[in-house]
């Protein structure tokens, strides 16, 4: 993992597309457990199975959603780019990887532990409802681009 590169403030997580419009008490109690990361090109960033600890806000750059099949080589199922996130698992149990992630290019991402972030949606019910409001269908949109990635390469 790379070292973070500086503290961010409240006013840099709201820049954030995904944090845009929610309460300014919500993402104070996140600044403490937030930073910034940079990733180099071909960067694990994240295995499936690992603990999942974080929540990313890609800034700039593209990470590759992979699944292994040992028979196979890995098969990206999704890429996410500046202004889109990625690494729900810490939200629900076991919190444990379900993809791998890797830099595809450089990349730099705001990072929050995701510890502090399930207490500060539940510190903040209106913004954690808010805040899950955006997140459900993006994980409806990546279901169903890796169903449709799985069945491209399944498919006889």
């Amino acid at each position: 993992m790379s070292d973070p590169v500086r503290p961010i403030t409240t006013a840099e997580l709201e820049r954030h597309p995904f944090l845009k419009g929610l309460s300014g008490a919500l993402l104070q109690a996140l600044v403490a457990s937030s930073e910034r990361r940079e990733y180099a090109t071909g960067h694990s960033i994240a295995r499936e199975g690992d603990p999942a600890r974080e929540f990313f806000l890609v800034e700039v750059g593209k990470v590759g959603l992979e699944i292994a099949d040992p028979d196979r080589p890995p098969l990206t199922v999704l890429t996410v780019g500046p202004g889109e996130v990625f690494g729900w698992s810490w939200l629900v149990a076991p919190h444990r990887w379900r993809v791998d992630a890797r830099a595809l290019k450089p990349t730099r991402a705001l990072v929050i532990a995701g510890a502090a972030l399930r207490e500060a949606l539940e510190a903040h019910p209106a913004d954690g409802y808010r805040f899950l409001h955006r997140l459900v269908p993006i994980l409806a949109q990546r279901l169903d681009a890796t169903r449709l990635q799985v069945f491209d390469v399944y498919r006889p």
